[in-house]
């Protein structure tokens, strides 16, 4: 591609609402443009073909592991919400309009109703199981304060994956597969990531894994051991047991829990006082769909005792019960080897979810076994933000000057820059290397712009392609200058030499 001929806005001034890397760079250097400042976003042609490259290494990843892409309706009825059970629950997110004949409809955050009502008219019997299909298809959430740019957008591309068995323990070998095959996905895109035990939150399901992206920019605390493999969620981490006595000293916070159709109570929940209560743990232990501080209440109803003190609390209420509602702190013993527990910051980039018959239960989505029974299918399903990856491999790779793809990821494979365009040597060379490695398939850029060298070298650093060749005054002494964009390390060589040592490169 021709620089000239090539829509890249980049910019020098750097967004207003943007504080992450990944935000700044993106914006700065042309791939993305903001749509009004609300949280929708633009792929400009460079933000588009990048978007096109990670999508392709999650389709040839998911389609070596046996699954099938679908595409489904971007539109999703209400009804089928209303199945389920999940149109109250998911709350605000979802964006619920009417068409012309009155009829309720929902842009889909994601697709569990409609990937079953597909499955539960196209498949009747058990040899026509097990069954994984996926899609790389556009989601909507009605996000209260969208930020961080394609971290946390309201419209996003998302791999969403569904598979469909005839029991558990084929679930669980699919969960496996897609965990080993999510591994090759994140691997291949050059992140470095760590996967730990989650929270199923609003999907549901019995069990489930994030795929976090390791950075310090990180939405996420990520509780991991550095003496095993353990990792997890700070919403879903556990640690060993603390002990307790009697003399404890106990606090008791008070909380409205909200659950669907407007329903509330007052919840009581007591831990010790040096321990924090954890929000979503606490949510769980209620099967609540939120959440909300209120004032103290001395009639204490519904009580929650932290596990840890099971056997040595005396408080009193009409409904008490126990469990794992404290926050797990850095230098806790870890569960599996006794290692004390650290916090890192991750980006969720990936989630796969054990569901089981949370939803082809409530929608009907039966087969017929080997006995001729109808039962309901046994579920898993698989999540991948496409578009939040590409913020993610900038989070994990950029310098103060701006972008560092990786090689999978990356826009192009070379940057060549003619630093001087009435230079008929400089663009004598840059036309011969361009046009000899294009015709071998290496994807290039030919910076041939009539453009001062400061913004050329500029633009280089901002866009982030992996490797350059810089053509300059050095040329007339028949040197030119190989770079590569991390760390830009600028090696001399010969002018002579440059093609083939380019060509055994890449």
């Amino acid at each position: 591609m021709r620089f000239s001929r090539l829509l890249v806005p980049t910019s020098k001034e750097t967004p207003n609402d943007a504080t992450l890397a990944s935000h700044i760079y993106l914006i700065r250097g042309g791939f993305i443009q903001s749509v009004g400042g609300s949280g929708l976003y633009n792929f400009l042609p460079l933000g588009k073909k990048i978007l096109d490259k990670v999508r392709a290494v999650v389709k040839d990843e998911l389609d070596k592991a046996g699954c099938q892409e679908v595409a489904l309706s971007f539109v999703t009825p209400a009804t089928l919400w209303e199945e389920s059970g999940r149109l109250e629950k998911y709350g605000k997110e979802l964006l619920r309009f009417k068409d012309r004949k009155n009829n309720d409809f929902i842009l889909g955050p994601t697709h569990e109703e409609m990937m079953v009502n597909l499955v539960r008219q196209s498949v009747k019997s058990y040899k026509q199981l097990p069954l994984n299909l996926y899609q790389i298809n556009l989601k909507f959430r009605d996000e209260i304060r969208p930020r961080f740019g394609l971290m946390r957008g309201r419209e996003f591309l998302m791999k969403d994956g569904y598979s469909f068995h005839a029991s558990e323990e084929d679930m669980h070998r699919e969960f496996a597969l897609m965990e080993e095959t999510y591994k090759k996905i994140f691997t291949r895109l050059g992140l470095e990531f760590r996967v730990v035990e989650a929270d199923s939150g609003a999907i549901g399901g019995s069990g489930s894994k994030e795929f976090m992206v390791l950075a310090d920019s990180g939405e996420d605390t990520i509780v991991v051991c550095p003496d095993c493999e353990y990792g997890a969620n700070i919403e879903a981490a556990v640690a060993k047991p603390k002990s307790y006595d009697a003399d404890t000293e106990i606090k008791i916070i008070t909380m409205k829990a909200l659950y669907d159709e407007g329903e509330t109570k007052i919840v009581h929940f007591a831990l010790p006082v040096s321990i924090e209560l954890q929000d979503v743990k606490a949510c769980n232990a209620v099967n609540a769909n939120d959440l909300v501080e209120c004032e103290e209440s001395t009639d204490i109803q519904t009580l929650v005792v932290d596990a840890a003190l099971e056997g040595i609390d005396s408080l009193n209420a009409q409904e008490k019960s126990y469990a794992d509602i404290s926050a797990v702190q850095e230098n806790d013993a870890c569960i599996h080897c006794g290692g004390a527990l650290t916090y890192t910051k991750g980006i969720e980039a990936g989630h796969i979810f054990q569901l089981g018959t949370q939803y082809s239960e409530p929608l009907g989505c039966n087969f017929l076994d080997e006995n001729g029974k109808s039962v309901p299918m046994v579920m898993g399903t698989y999540g991948i933000g496409v578009s939040r990856l590409l913020a993610g491999i900038i989070e994990q790779n950029h310098d103060d000057k701006g972008c560092i793809w990786t090689k999978e990821s990356a826009p192009f494979d070379l940057h060549i820059i003619i630093s001087n365009i009435k230079d008929e040597a400089q663009v004598a060379l840059g036309e011969k290397l361009y046009e000899t490695l294009k015709s071998k398939g290496v994807d290039v850029l030919l910076d041939d712009r009539k453009e001062r060298f400061g913004p050329k070298i500029k633009d280089f650093e901002l866009m982030g392609v992996p490797y350059g060749v810089l053509i300059g005054k050095k040329l007339a002494d028949g040197m030119v200058e190989f770079m590569t964009r991390d760390g830009m390390i600028k090696e001399e060589m010969s002018s002579e030499e440059i093609l083939s040592f380019l060509e055994g490169k890449f």
